[in-house]
């Protein structure tokens, strides 16, 4: 149980300490620093401890922001600071220094909490701070300055606060207007019933799978099941980060949950669909994979795109002004934000053509849908980066890196290269792509083709290795290599013209897909990219592009859709226990990630 350290003299009449055991504080008294000390020492290292002036008035939502927030070793409000085990001895240093200070006085200092909250930032922790609001948090001097900060406290809703601040900032049009007004009260409900974030995250993804199901199924009926649950599934799915909002029930595992489960349950529904189809003896297959491999570029340029710039040094452009200036203007916000197909707006497409539609009318939307806003963003962010003056770090760099998920043979090529021309790594990355992709569409099933364009691709894949990609492009580098990979794979999919080939190709790029995210993720937490172990066994992009080149090759059409199982079978298993082990243990960072809406 955490411990709340109550300083300074009890106020009668002060509701103080039973909001905070309400918020699961273990609440002792101290009349002054040199108490405070004591009972600080005698809390046990691996619990939270929060220090609060007794005179405190406020709302407990405001309280709860404060000190309850598990995202932060330190967190404070005006009159309460609270601080996680990591941070425990830069308090114990602090408190320790008041009362050296005080002389051991009986009668303890005002503004001691504050002054704490002021030692901790000095001494390099970084202190949360949340945004209140509406919200009251106070210590009043006197009693008539007491009895007007009582007055503001009932002048606000606090529970009214609560439930808006539970719905994300920043979302899209048909999740802000359709399942947010009312979703926010299921989010509730669950709160007051002790459900967790996520239990709710696991009841969406089992949603999703039954919805998936039901497509499978290849009938009307079926059909419009799997558009209704789908729809429940992501009602959901908002349900859950709502709940952790509202009740700040942040976890390692559930950022894990949160961070994956959204594409398992859309690549999920993809196959159902796809299953589905081929009852009804329509074999869309590829289209499922292109739409999978569309989603993964897309949100790898995401990901590349903004790891590159959010801590870059000059970072202003023209482009990102006008766009500044665009978002001023409010019924440009919704239209630009639909545009590029959110989560919530593609669901809801997705959901009402597998209604009323075939599964490959569902597919051509989607891919005519999802290449339009792939279009949109990357040419806008190409704009960007071509006339922004920025200065991209070190960090930035090695995330670039990271994600480009290369593997042994790159670092081998790498450092046997010597001098190289320089040439931008995005265009050499383009090439490289191009080359492999082209060989795998054109040749025909069992060509050496492919086997040369992938020769090429390995040894044009350190160009993302030879120097630091700070280029004004090179954060284009890990998408290229991401849709040449899938895109080979696809390819030779197609071309194996066997039953089993497509669908054992989709498990593999989703294997894949599975580990880029995972990268991407972890590299959000400020955890670093997966054990280098991993990514050597699995071959990195460019091992795996030659691989499946020289099996397509060397099997018959019926043996390469069996390897391609296989190979599926093994990338997954390998890269889900590293993941899992990895977002259950304590190491892993306690973060809910806000993301963009897509």
């Amino acid at each position: 149980m955490p411990t709340a350290i109550l300083t300074g003299q009890p106020v009668p009449g002060s509701s103080l300490e039973g909001d905070l055991r309400s918020l699961g504080f273990d609440v002792r008294p101290a009349s002054d620093a040199a108490e405070t000390e004591t009972l600080l020492a005698a809390v046990p290292a691996t619990e939270r401890v929060a220090v609060v002036d007794a005179r405190f008035v406020g709302h407990v939502h405001a309280l709860r922001l404060g000190l309850t927030d598990p995202r932060f070793a330190a967190s404070a409000i005006p009159g309460a600071v609270s601080v996680q085990p990591e941070a425990r001895r830069a308090l114990t240093r602090a408190v320790t220094r008041e009362t050296v200070a005080a002389g051991n006085a009986a009668v303890a200092p005002d503004n001691l909490v504050e002054r704490l909250g002021e030692a901790l930032e000095a001494d390099d922790l970084s202190v949360y701070r949340p945004e209140l609001g509406t919200l009251v948090a106070a210590v009043p001097a006197d009693p008539q300055e007491r009895n007007g900060v009582r007055q503001a406290v009932l002048a606000v809703d606090d529970e009214a606060v609560r439930l808006r601040s539970a719905v994300k900032a920043r979302d899209g049009f048909f999740t802000t207007y359709c399942i947010s007004p009312y979703s926010r009260y299921i989010a509730r409900w669950c709160a007051r019933r002790g459900l967790t974030p996520n239990q709710v995250t696991t009841a969406s993804l089992i949603t999703a799978l039954i919805a998936a199901g039901c497509a499978a199924t290849g009938t009307r009926l079926g059909f419009v099941a799997a558009g209704l649950l789908l729809l429940f599934s992501f009602v959901l799915d908002c349900t859950d980060g709502q709940l952790a909002r509202y009740s700040l029930q942040y976890s390692t595992l559930g950022a894990w949950l949160d961070a994956t489960f959204d594409r398992a349950k859309e690549y999920a529904y993809y196959a159902g669909l796809a299953l589905g189809a081929a009852r009804g003896g329509d074999d869309v297959w590829a289209l499922a994979l292109g739409a999978m491999i569309l989603q993964t570029c897309r949100h790898v340029v995401d990901f590349s795109f903004n790891e590159a710039n959010h801590d870059a040094t000059a970072n202003t452009s023209p482009t990102a002004a006008l766009s500044d200036k665009l978002d001023s203007v409010g019924w440009t916000v919704w239209v630009r934000r639909m545009i590029v197909l959110p989560i919530g707006e593609r669901w809801a497409m997705i959901a009402v053509l597998t209604a009323l539609t075939t599964p490959r009318i569902t597919f051509y939307a989607l891919l005519v849908g999802c290449a339009f806003a792939a279009t949109y963003t990357t040419a806008g962010r190409v704009l960007r980066s071509l006339t922004r003056k920025a200065s991209r770090t070190d960090r930035a760099a090695g995330a670039l890196v990271d994600l480009t998920d290369s593997g042994a043979l790159a670092e081998y090529l790498t450092r046997h290269a010597g001098r190289l021309p320089r040439i931008a790594p995005a265009v050499v990355a383009l090439v490289a792509g191009a080359v492999v992709v082209t060989c795998a569409a054109l040749a025909p099933y069992g060509s050496w083709l492919p086997v040369l364009g992938a020769v090429v691709y390995v040894l044009l894949s350190p160009a993302a290795l030879l120097r630091p990609l700070k280029g004004a492009l090179d954060w284009l580098v890990p998408p290229f290599f991401r849709a040449a990979e899938y895109l080979t794979v696809l390819a030779l999919a197609v071309n194996a013209d066997v039953n089993g080939a497509l669908p054992a190709a989709f498990g593999l790029v989703a294997a894949v897909a599975y580990h880029h995210y995972d990268t991407v993720y972890r590299i959000r937490g400020n955890a670093g990219a997966p054990p280098h172990w991993l990514v050597r066994a699995i071959g990195g992009h460019e091992g795996r592009t030659l691989l499946v080149t020289v099996l397509a090759a060397l099997l018959t059409a019926a043996q390469f859709e069996v390897a391609l199982t296989a190979l599926a079978v093994a990338v997954a298993l390998l890269v889900l226990v590293e993941s899992i082990r990895f977002w259950v243990s304590s190491g892993a960072p306690a973060v809910h990630d806000e993301g963009e809406p897509a």
